[in-house]
């Protein structure tokens, strides 16, 4: 009877170990799975990891082209401004050309003119000059000159403006206004140009400016 129950227990167990040996290999089994899930998962990540160097490979090519395409537009626009200078410099030198031929006009014409029109004799030639304002200060005056106006003696000071406005206009009563204690004697001021816009024309009659035209120099 002791070895029948003994017999029985062993079977039992024998039993238990069959059931933890299947469970053992469906754990394996699962592990298995498992184990080639990740293997797959490693395979995908390497063809990621293979299609993000492609990829930095292709941005790295795309820089290099910018950085290229970049050098040469950089050298385009150096050139583009070495030729705006240019121009620049050549509209500057044209505009100083009308400037000049304006004022040896007005130099020429000016005199008979003030006589006529406002009885002002001019003393002496008008020019272009520097006065000196301060120490190793100039001021540059387009047309300077001595004359006499009712027995008294004056000096002429203009300017010259192609096309003329209430700023130049301005600007120049700003600058005459420190001639004005340097000289320490009537200034009369005047303006030559080839155009004027109508405020500009009234501006200066307001403010006793006297204004000639390019078309009166005949």
């Amino acid at each position: 009877e002791e070895l029948a129950e003994a017999q029985k227990r062993t079977e039992e167990r024998i039993e238990e170990l069959a059931e933890a040996q299947k469970r053992t290999e469906q754990r394996i089994e699962e592990l298995a799975e498992a184990q080639k899930r990740t293997e797959q998962r490693i395979e995908e990540l390497a063809e990621a990891q293979k299609r993000t160097e492609e990829r930095i490979e292709e941005l790295a090519e795309a820089q290099k082209r910018t950085e290229e395409e970049l050098r040469l537009l950089t050298r385009e626009v150096h050139k583009i401004k070495v030729d705006l200078e240019n121009v620049k410099d050549q509209l500057g030198a044209l505009a100083n050309t009308v400037g000049y031929t304006l004022e040896n006009e007005a130099y020429k014409y000016l005199p008979k003119l003030l006589k006529k029109c406002f009885q002002i004799e001019v003393l002496d030639e008008l020019k272009r000059d520097f006065i000196e304002i301060a120490p190793q200060r100039f001021l540059e005056v387009n047309i300077i000159g001595k004359a006499r106006k009712n027995g008294q003696e004056v000096v002429l000071i203009g300017e010259s403006k192609v096309q003329l406005r209430i700023s130049h206009i301005k600007d120049f009563l700003k600058r005459l206004e420190k001639l004005k204690s340097i000289l320490k004697t009537e200034v009369i001021p005047l303006l030559v140009c080839h155009q004027a816009t109508p405020e500009a024309k009234k501006f200066c009659q307001d403010n006793g400016v006297l204004l000639f035209f390019s078309y009166q120099f005949k």
